[in-house]
């Protein structure tokens, strides 16, 4: 006899679930292949065709085309697959918004780790990278792959600052303080938007002289500077800076950490000062969203941190003293919103 809730229930959404990891190496073997490269600018190819250009047989050909033309990554047209706009704005290789450094590091590194999860949920310790030996997740990392890092970053952040530019009023500031701000990708995208904005990329020394030359390349420089330093190792942030930025940043560390980064951001600022933290937030109840919750459980795989939640938010900067704590919503590959507080005008 079927039940009402036989006639409801169906296994689809556990199968969509388990086989989701199919689309991702649908995606990441084509980029490896170079597929979306090879037919950028060209009037397509067949089977036979990319069979030959490859050196494999016709049936993994025909497969992978198949794979991505379902997936929206190619079209298909007069017999010939051809890339999709989607596809041939990021995943072209030496486009402006290159996307395909993400995928890469995706599939190279952080694939093996989340293989790895039910070792991570147990021992509270990240499987990409060994902590007893290194001293961060970027010690001792292929310098080729952090390069693939640093410009999928660049990307990935590029678009989440024009949502937070346009969700965000920043009429009123004149001085940004990036801190972490990596490749300056914010930086750029936000002083594009509001014309008197200035802005100051604070990074460890490496990635300050990417976001100088990421700087430069945009025609910014005379108004965004960049600042070798360490939140953690540094007495103080760099001051003279009416708003400060952590965009993606205090979900890489515990509790504590992030509390004392928060700190530091206080003490900088002065008083009417603002600060803004960018993040896929997970909503108070615990409960997702989905790229929040699951980014979380990627930070147990790669850091100490987690994806906190407003209300954390606000009670860490209550606790310091910020009035005026607020959340503002929006979508973005990188983040879903921003906690914005105020230093009260009369604190020091």
């Amino acid at each position: 006899m079927t039940t009402d809730i036989d006639q409801a229930l169906s296994p689809v959404p556990l199968m969509q679930l388990a086989t989701g990891f199919w689309a991702f190496k649908t995606l990441a073997a084509a980029h490896e292949l170079d597929l979306f490269s090879r037919l950028s600018g060209t009037a397509g190819t067949t089977t036979e065709e990319l069979a030959e250009a490859l050196a494999i047989e016709a049936r993994p050909a025909e497969m992978l085309l198949t794979g991505c033309a379902a997936l929206g990554l190619l079209e298909k047209n007069d017999g010939r697959y051809l890339n999709s706009a989607l596809s041939e704005e990021f995943l072209v290789r030496g486009s402006t918004y290159y996307f395909g450094g993400f995928v890469q590091m995706l599939d190279e590194r952080l694939y093996a780790g989340w293989a790895r999860l039910t070792e991570a949920i147990r021992t509270n310790r990240p499987t990409t990278w060994d902590p007893d030996r290194q001293h961060s997740v970027f010690d001792g990392e292929d310098p080729h792959l952090l390069a693939v890092f640093w410009e999928a970053m660049h990307s990935l952040s590029t678009f989440t600052a024009r949502a937070l530019g346009r969700t965000v009023d920043l009429r009123g500031s004149r001085r940004l303080l990036d801190v972490g701000g990596g490749s300056a990708a914010f930086d750029i995208e936000l002083c594009r938007l509001y014309p008197t904005l200035t802005a100051t990329v604070y990074d460890l020394p490496k990635v300050a002289a990417i976001a100088a030359g990421k700087v430069e390349e945009a025609g910014l420089s005379a108004r965004i500077d960049t600042v070798a330093g360490d939140f953690f190792d540094d007495s103080a942030l760099p001051g003279g800076h009416d708003t400060i930025l952590l965009s993606m940043i205090l979900h890489d560390w515990a509790e504590d950490r992030a509390r004392a980064i928060l700190h530091k951001c206080w003490t900088a600022l002065p008083s009417g000062g603002r600060l803004i933290i960018a993040e896929l937030l997970v909503n108070d109840e615990r409960t997702g969203p989905p790229p929040a919750a699951l980014m979380s459980l990627n930070m147990l795989v790669e850091t100490e941190g987690r994806n906190y939640t407003p209300r954390e938010y606000r009670a860490w900067l209550d606790n310091l003293g910020f009035q005026d704590i607020g959340t503002v919503w929006f979508e973005a590959a990188g983040a879903n919103g921003a906690v914005i507080a105020r230093k009260p005008p009369s604190s020091t």
